[in-house]
């Protein structure tokens, strides 16, 4: 009896055991949460098409347009000139650059009009007695003669045989030699031929110059040129005397230039035409690097939008009932940072701003700042 209590007792506890295991078994069933679907928020814009200026961004260092490099064709020691000859000085037009040492050289000079004055001076009674014509247009001459002044012009010979007589006398070649003398005398002192700056001194004072040596470098600071780059699509586009902006990389001073120059020949290598552009500034300095936007053409019928917004460089995203669409368009051209296009009817709602994992067929919502149900659109700024 005692065996069959206890093996009573123990059926009923494996029996409890196992109601037990189950009951905690089914208890510990985990509910999958309902995934609740994500909806993005985009901007749109509402298209509108214009016409679109098409403007070439370019850039391109300050160089001045007028420049005077200071070479010296003749030889002698260099003495004081108006000012300090040195870079950042500045002069005016007229002012003397560089002064020569040439006493020598103008003792030469003066020797030689010596010679032609001893000459003239010779013929004169000849002159009285077989040309009584033109005694009086000599003597003139003879009389005005001064050598600390430039040799005047011989008197017109009109007689033939006066001019045999000139000729040999050895007058014309004599007075050609001075006037070969007294300009090359002037070239021993250099004047600003306009009012500027000097950026190069390479010589000081008391220093021998050379002939053929460079001594410096002039500048005028009042008118500068940039040179460009342009893409040969749009060099028939621009036209000489064309206005075009300019400003400094940090965008705190604007200038606006001219075009004056347009080169006809197209760089091989970068397919690219050189147009030089004219401007003018207190604050302007050679060397200055500045970006300009040429306004090369206006393109009827289009928008411009930012870059980021192209999928593969010709399709845009859409917006068809609270789901994207991409839509087939024209890129006419490219700039850093945006693009005008064509193909865009009016009123389509497109995107204003990337959306990341965006696919034709993705369902997505209008942002709105109010919190309420109107959309946000807004025409396209061209």
């Amino acid at each position: 009896m005692r065996k069959i209590i206890l093996l009573g007792i123990g059926i009923v506890i494996l029996g409890m055991s196992f109601i037990g295991a189950y009951y905690i078994i089914k208890s510990n069933v985990k509910v999958k949460p309902k995934v609740e679907k994500v909806i993005k928020t985009v901007f749109v814009e509402t298209v509108e098409n214009r016409s679109v200026p098409i403007v070439i961004p370019a850039n391109g260092n300050l160089t001045a347009k007028n420049r005077f490099e200071l070479y010296s064709e003749v030889q002698g020691i260099f003495e004081s000139t108006a000012h300090d000859f040195k870079p950042g000085q500045s002069y005016k037009k007229g002012e003397t650059l560089i002064r020569i040492n040439s006493n020598e050289y103008f003792a030469s000079v003066q020797v030689a009009k010596s010679n032609l004055y001893n000459l003239i001076t010779s013929i004169i009674p000849d002159l009285r007695l077989d040309f009584p014509n033109y005694f009086n247009i000599w003597d003139g001459y003879i009389r005005s003669f001064d050598l600390n002044k430039t040799t005047p012009h011989l008197p017109k010979i009109n007689d033939e045989k006066l001019n045999y007589f000139i000729t040999g006398r050895g007058i014309v070649s004599s007075y050609y030699n001075v006037k070969n003398l007294e300009q090359r005398l002037v070239k021993y002192k250099l004047v600003a031929p306009f009012s500027g700056v000097l950026t190069e001194a390479l010589v000081t004072k008391g220093t021998l110059i050379r002939s053929s040596q460079k001594l410096g470098e002039f500048i005028d600071t009042s008118i500068y040129e940039i040179e460009l780059s342009i893409g040969k699509t749009y060099s028939d586009l621009l036209k000489i005397g064309e206005s075009v902006d300019l400003k400094t990389l940090d965008g705190k001073n604007a200038y606006v230039g001219k075009v004056t120059r347009i080169n006809s020949r197209i760089d091989q290598t970068t397919q690219t035409i050189k147009v030089f552009v004219e401007v003018k500034g207190d604050d302007l300095k050679e060397g200055m690097y500045l970006e300009a936007q040429l306004e090369a053409a206006d393109e009827p019928n289009a928008i411009k939008i930012s870059r980021k917004l192209l999928v593969n460089n010709s399709e845009i995203f859409i917006l068809k009932d609270s789901v994207l669409d991409i839509l087939k368009i024209e890129p006419v051209f490219f700039s850093p940072n945006d693009v005008v296009v064509k193909g865009v009817p009016d009123g389509t709602k497109m995107l204003s701003k990337p959306l990341a994992g965006a696919f034709a067929g993705m369902l997505v919502k209008v942002a709105d700042d109010n919190n309420d149900s109107k959309e946000q659109t807004k025409s396209v700024k061209n």
